[in-house]
């Protein structure tokens, strides 16, 4: 008799309603939500010796971000961004922002209105930060600015003359910048950064991408690039390296590490229907043996 509950419940579970897996994935993604439940991951060595750079630099080094994304991916490199420009800003480093998309302009607005503007009022524009906006060209934008920088940019992206901020006044090409942190999910992008800046100027290039584009870059490191964030996961692990050394922006940069809560909860449920699947499988496959 136990034997026969037995199979009934295994029975059960092989034929489990696919609207009980949805409502169950369902749950495990909004109840940590609803419960900020986050998790702090230890940075791996692509994320720490990126970090590692940004944090080694002497105050005023002169970092390039680039904003090679759009709305679709900004749930994953725009943590990366928010994280990078935080740590910048407690180390004393100027940041000169630009896009090679026409969508990475408004991505990196973004950054100002809600980073900059609310968590560091103190930092002039011009002087510790300008914005450049976007330039069409892809990879020729790039080799462009490897020769002349303000033949491209005359004005930044309120039309501002370039001559007019401090900051400019060093600034010709890109080998005059310390770093370049390029943010991207696609064509043109990190990738390029490398290819047409990094290997050619001898600049040193980080910075992160989406889970999907990684294992394309991973060939990159150590030798052509200083390390990089992939996907969310890589934001998390950034987030928690710079909370570790700078304890007051704990309640500030946690917005990868808290994403990270539900992903990692669903997963767990995944993986827990992946295991109780095959064991369904091996007990059925066994009962047909023996019958």
């Amino acid at each position: 008799m136990a034997n026969g509950d037995k199979r009934t419940f295994i029975e059960r579970l092989s034929n489990l309603d696919r609207r009980v897996i949805f409502l169950l994935i369902a749950l495990a993604v909004i109840i940590p939500l609803i419960m900020h439940y986050s998790t702090s991951i230890p940075p791996s060595l692509i994320v720490q010796t990126l970090y590692d750079k940004v944090d080694g630099m002497p105050p005023g080094a002169k970092i390039l971000m680039s904003f090679d994304y759009g709305p679709s991916t900004a749930p994953e490199n725009q943590p990366m961004a928010n994280a990078l420009i935080r740590h910048a800003f407690e180390r004393g480093h100027r940041v000169y922002l630009m896009a090679l998309w026409p969508t990475g302009a408004r991505q990196s607005q973004q950054l100002i209105e809600e980073i900059i503007s609310v968590e560091y009022p103190n930092k002039a524009e011009g002087e510790d930060w300008i914005h450049l906006g976007y330039k069409a060209g892809n990879q020729g934008l790039i080799n462009t600015l490897m020769s002349d920088i303000k033949a491209m940019y005359t004005t930044d992206i309120a039309g501002r003359a370039i001559d007019e901020f401090p900051m400019m006044d060093d600034v010709s090409t890109l080998r005059d910048f310390d770093l370049i942190l390029a943010l991207g999910s696609g064509f043109p992008g990190t990738k390029e950064w490398v290819q047409f800046a990094g290997d050619p100027g001898n600049i040193p290039v980080g910075g992160g991408t989406t889970a999907v584009m990684a294992p394309l870059l991973f060939p990159y490191y150590p030798k052509q690039m200083v390390g990089f964030m992939g996907g969310l996961q890589g934001a998390a692990e950034y987030e928690a390296a710079l909370v570790d050394n700078y304890p007051q922006l704990r309640e500030r940069s946690r917005i990868a590490s808290t994403s990270m809560g539900p992903q990692v909860t669903a997963h767990l449920v995944i993986i827990a229907f992946i295991i109780v699947g095959n064991i369904t499988y091996l007990f059925e496959r066994r009962r047909s043996r023996r019958y």
